[in-house]
């Protein structure tokens, strides 16, 4: 049975030097891609998915679409049903 792993991150977009890194009891995110159209958040998926060694399409964000706060929910078994709302338009 695999249980999901809830994740909350501070993002850091547009850093020099990507990484994951734990400050002041915060998980940090630190990506190269900017704040624009979504290209943060999908680098995030894709850094956190390679962090737990699993599929990006394992990970989803939850909450945190437009936040530098974000939670994302790793699911080992590749069910990613708690996709994040859309944006309304």
């Amino acid at each position: 049975m695999n249980v999901d792993e809830i994740i909350d991150v501070v993002v850091k977009p547009g850093s020099r030097e990507p990484g994951l890194s734990r400050e002041d009891g915060a998980l940090v995110l630190r990506v190269r891609e900017r704040a624009i159209e979504g290209a943060a958040n999908s680098a995030c998926l894709r850094a956190l998915a390679e962090a737990y060694g699993v599929a990006p399409s394992a990970v989803s964000l939850v909450r945190g679409l437009r936040s530098r706060h974000k939670r994302f929910c790793n699911s080992p078994a590749g069910e990613a049903e708690g996709q994040e709302e859309k944006a309304t338009r």
